[in-house]
Protein backbone atom coordinates (compact mmCIF):
# COMPACT_ATOMS: atom_id res chain seq x y z
CA UNK A 1 0.00 0.00 0.00
CA UNK A 2 1.10 3.30 -0.81
CA UNK A 3 0.27 6.98 -0.15
CA UNK A 4 0.19 9.56 -3.40
CA UNK A 5 1.96 13.09 -1.80
CA UNK A 6 -1.32 14.47 -2.18
CA UNK A 7 -2.98 11.79 0.34
CA UNK A 8 -0.77 12.33 2.54
CA UNK A 9 -1.20 16.04 2.53
CA UNK A 10 -4.15 15.45 3.85
CA UNK A 11 -2.90 13.93 7.02
CA UNK A 12 -1.16 17.06 7.99
CA UNK A 13 -1.71 17.61 11.62
CA UNK A 14 -4.05 14.88 12.29
CA UNK A 15 -3.33 12.79 15.11
CA UNK A 16 -2.68 8.92 15.76
CA UNK A 17 -3.71 7.02 19.08
CA UNK A 18 -1.10 6.09 21.78
CA UNK A 19 -0.24 2.31 21.76
CA UNK A 20 -0.70 1.86 25.43
CA UNK A 21 -2.33 -0.48 27.99
CA UNK A 22 -2.30 -1.17 31.42
CA UNK A 23 1.04 -3.85 31.54
CA UNK A 24 2.75 -0.73 29.85
CA UNK A 25 6.59 -1.25 31.74
CA UNK A 26 8.24 0.35 28.37
CA UNK A 27 6.80 3.52 26.69
CA UNK A 28 8.31 5.02 23.92
CA UNK A 29 8.46 8.25 23.11
CA UNK A 30 8.67 9.33 19.19
CA UNK A 31 8.79 13.32 18.36
CA UNK A 32 5.81 13.29 16.50
CA UNK A 33 4.00 11.51 13.61
CA UNK A 34 4.97 11.89 10.03
CA UNK A 35 2.49 12.41 7.32
CA UNK A 36 2.70 8.47 6.64
CA UNK A 37 2.00 7.45 9.96
CA UNK A 38 -0.86 9.49 10.26
CA UNK A 39 -1.95 8.07 7.04
CA UNK A 40 -1.35 4.21 7.85
CA UNK A 41 -2.62 5.26 11.67
CA UNK A 42 0.29 2.95 12.87
CA UNK A 43 3.27 4.37 14.81
CA UNK A 44 6.60 4.79 12.91
CA UNK A 45 5.17 3.42 9.96
CA UNK A 46 7.12 4.76 7.14
CA UNK A 47 9.58 2.55 5.26
CA UNK A 48 12.96 3.16 5.83
CA UNK A 49 12.11 3.77 9.61
CA UNK A 50 14.30 1.73 11.64
CA UNK A 51 12.12 1.12 14.93
CA UNK A 52 10.68 -1.99 14.09
CA UNK A 53 13.90 -3.78 12.75
CA UNK A 54 15.53 -2.50 16.08
CA UNK A 55 12.72 -3.52 18.28
CA UNK A 56 12.88 -7.50 16.68
CA UNK A 57 16.83 -7.00 16.77
CA UNK A 58 16.64 -6.13 20.38
CA UNK A 59 14.75 -8.91 21.11
CA UNK A 60 11.84 -6.99 22.42
CA UNK A 61 9.34 -8.73 19.85
CA UNK A 62 9.51 -12.28 18.14
CA UNK A 63 8.70 -10.90 14.68
CA UNK A 64 9.97 -8.03 12.21
CA UNK A 65 6.29 -5.75 12.30
CA UNK A 66 5.82 -4.10 9.20
CA UNK A 67 3.52 -0.74 9.96
CA UNK A 68 3.47 0.90 6.73
CA UNK A 69 0.27 -0.18 5.35
CA UNK A 70 -1.09 -0.27 8.99
CA UNK A 71 -0.97 -2.36 11.58
CA UNK A 72 -0.98 -6.41 10.49
CA UNK A 73 -3.59 -8.53 12.28
CA UNK A 74 -2.19 -9.14 16.59
CA UNK A 75 0.93 -6.82 16.33
CA UNK A 76 -0.93 -3.94 18.24
CA UNK A 77 -1.77 -6.66 21.08
CA UNK A 78 2.20 -8.37 20.49
CA UNK A 79 3.18 -4.90 21.71
CA UNK A 80 0.86 -4.32 24.52
CA UNK A 81 1.83 -8.23 25.72
CA UNK A 82 5.54 -7.19 25.54
CA UNK A 83 4.90 -4.33 28.22
CA UNK A 84 5.54 -1.96 25.21
CA UNK A 85 3.61 1.51 24.27
CA UNK A 86 4.22 4.29 22.10
CA UNK A 87 3.36 7.91 22.18
CA UNK A 88 4.82 11.50 20.74
CA UNK A 89 6.38 14.57 22.46
CA UNK A 90 3.98 16.42 19.99
CA UNK A 91 0.74 14.67 18.91
CA UNK A 92 0.09 16.44 15.60
CA UNK A 93 1.44 15.33 12.25
CA UNK A 94 3.95 16.66 10.08
CA UNK A 95 6.05 15.64 6.95
CA UNK A 96 9.44 16.27 9.28
CA UNK A 97 10.04 17.18 12.86
CA UNK A 98 11.52 20.34 12.06
CA UNK A 99 8.60 22.22 11.35
CA UNK A 100 7.77 21.94 14.75
CA UNK A 101 7.96 25.46 17.25
CA UNK A 102 9.61 25.19 20.41
CA UNK A 103 6.58 26.37 21.95
CA UNK A 104 4.38 22.86 20.30
CA UNK A 105 7.73 20.68 22.00
CA UNK A 106 7.79 22.37 25.24
CA UNK A 107 3.69 21.51 25.30
CA UNK A 108 4.28 18.58 24.38
CA UNK A 109 6.74 18.07 26.63
CA UNK A 110 3.92 19.09 29.87
CA UNK A 111 1.49 17.31 27.94
CA UNK A 112 3.72 14.54 27.89
CA UNK A 113 4.54 14.27 31.64
CA UNK A 114 0.81 14.26 32.24
CA UNK A 115 0.39 11.06 29.74
CA UNK A 116 3.36 9.32 31.89
CA UNK A 117 1.62 9.89 35.39
CA UNK A 118 -1.49 8.45 33.81
CA UNK A 119 0.03 4.96 32.50
CA UNK A 120 2.41 4.89 34.82
CA UNK A 121 5.55 2.83 33.19
CA UNK A 122 7.89 2.01 34.32
CA UNK A 123 10.35 3.53 31.75
CA UNK A 124 9.74 6.34 29.34
CA UNK A 125 12.48 6.65 26.13
CA UNK A 126 12.44 9.55 24.70
CA UNK A 127 13.66 8.98 20.53
CA UNK A 128 15.18 11.70 19.41
CA UNK A 129 17.90 13.74 21.55
CA UNK A 130 17.59 17.26 19.80
CA UNK A 131 13.81 16.80 20.54
CA UNK A 132 14.71 16.19 24.02
CA UNK A 133 16.38 18.95 24.62
CA UNK A 134 13.81 21.30 23.52
CA UNK A 135 11.01 20.21 25.03
CA UNK A 136 12.39 19.85 28.74
CA UNK A 137 14.71 22.59 28.32
CA UNK A 138 17.89 20.32 28.55
CA UNK A 139 20.12 21.82 26.32
CA UNK A 140 23.44 19.85 27.41
CA UNK A 141 21.36 16.35 27.64
CA UNK A 142 22.88 13.42 25.78
CA UNK A 143 21.56 10.11 25.04
CA UNK A 144 21.26 7.41 27.58
CA UNK A 145 19.69 7.09 31.03
CA UNK A 146 19.28 10.47 32.65
CA UNK A 147 19.27 11.59 36.10
CA UNK A 148 15.98 12.64 36.40
CA UNK A 149 12.61 10.70 36.24
CA UNK A 150 9.57 12.08 34.04
CA UNK A 151 6.55 11.64 35.63
CA UNK A 152 7.67 8.82 38.09
CA UNK A 153 9.18 6.98 35.65
CA UNK A 154 12.48 6.43 35.18
CA UNK A 155 13.70 8.86 31.82
CA UNK A 156 15.81 7.35 29.17
CA UNK A 157 16.65 9.52 25.84
CA UNK A 158 17.68 7.46 22.63
CA UNK A 159 18.63 7.95 19.35
CA UNK A 160 15.47 8.62 16.88
CA UNK A 161 14.97 5.72 14.12
CA UNK A 162 13.95 7.98 11.35
CA UNK A 163 15.45 7.29 7.98
CA UNK A 164 16.57 11.27 8.27
CA UNK A 165 18.62 10.30 11.03
CA UNK A 166 21.06 8.89 8.73
CA UNK A 167 24.03 7.77 11.12
CA UNK A 168 21.90 5.63 13.30
CA UNK A 169 22.03 2.25 12.54
CA UNK A 170 19.75 -0.43 13.42
CA UNK A 171 22.51 -2.13 15.40
CA UNK A 172 22.79 0.62 17.12
CA UNK A 173 19.31 1.36 17.81
CA UNK A 174 18.76 -2.15 18.85
CA UNK A 175 21.81 -2.04 21.40
CA UNK A 176 20.10 1.07 23.41
CA UNK A 177 16.87 0.07 22.93
CA UNK A 178 17.70 -3.51 24.59
CA UNK A 179 19.63 -1.65 27.78
CA UNK A 180 16.34 0.04 28.25
CA UNK A 181 13.85 -2.75 27.95
CA UNK A 182 16.28 -4.40 30.66
CA UNK A 183 15.89 -1.56 32.72
CA UNK A 184 12.02 -1.73 32.28
CA UNK A 185 12.09 -5.30 33.61
CA UNK A 186 10.29 -6.77 30.23
CA UNK A 187 11.36 -10.49 29.55
CA UNK A 188 13.28 -10.55 26.38
CA UNK A 189 13.96 -13.20 23.82
CA UNK A 190 17.57 -13.67 22.47
CA UNK A 191 18.63 -11.57 19.22
CA UNK A 192 17.45 -12.91 15.94
CA UNK A 193 20.80 -14.56 14.15
CA UNK A 194 19.77 -13.62 11.03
Amino acid sequence: MGFSRAELERHRGATVPDLVGPGTRLLFVGINPGLWTAAAQAHFAKRGNRFYPALYRAGITDHLIDAAAGYQPGDREHLLERGIGITNVVPVATARADELTPDQLVAGGRALVRRVRRIQPAVVAVLGVTAYRAAFARPKATAGRQDETLGGAELWVAPNPSGLNAHARVADLAAAYREIALAAGLDLLPPPTD
